[in-house]
């Protein structure tokens, strides 16, 4: 089985309301029905998603079937505060993962568990099935790099777009791998 990892659409950005509500922008639909088209995920498999309405309304637009939400899937928790110099706020949690790098934010090695421990959760349950999570860019570079045993990849968050897919060909189920849920 391969686990797909897909980032959400192009979000409409709104410095005064937390990115964790944003909405999926309309002008980026064309972008997720070309990934939809594009052959790059399974035409059978299980589908999850972040509880953020970015990557719902993706999960929405690119599959006609159940879209299971799951909490622990959702974005790097970043608070309400607007970051002006964004990337290099994000290098710096990538550098120092077990600290916060911003007021009100998540460490990387806390959401890290969180994503990749819920990952993990849903390929044990849909053994040798094809699953598809929408969610989010730093979730996911933290989950894959998880699943590898690695550490996370500042220059793999940024090459991802919007939307985009990270495949990780027959993910470890629990108990098959230490290193799932580090």
């Amino acid at each position: 089985m391969s686990l797909h990892l897909v980032r959400h659409g192009r979000p409409l950005v709104e410095p005064g309301v937390p990115a964790a509500r944003w909405e999926l922008d309309p002008a980026g639909f064309d972008d997720v029905w070309a990934l939809r088209e594009s052959g790059r995920l399974p035409r059978r498999a299980v589908w999850f998603c972040s509880p953020e309405p970015k990557a719902v309304a993706t999960a929405q637009l690119l599959t006609e079937g159940e879209v299971g939400v799951v909490d622990d899937l959702r974005e790097h928790e970043r608070g309400a505060a607007w970051v002006e110099d964004f990337e290099t706020v994000v290098a710096r949690a990538f550098a120092e993962p077990e600290l916060a790098a911003y007021e009100g934010w998540e460490p990387l090695a806390r959401c890290r568990a969180r994503v990749a421990a819920a990952v993990a959760r849903i390929v044990d349950v849909h053994r040798g099935e094809e699953v598809v999570l929408v969610g989010h860019g730093t979730a996911w570079t933290l989950a894959a790099a998880a699943l590898a045993g690695a550490e996370p990849d500042l220059r793999r968050w940024r090459a991802l777009g919007f939307p985009d897919v990270v495949v990780v060909p027959d993910a470890p189920e629990r108990g098959d791998d230490d290193r799932v849920g580090d």
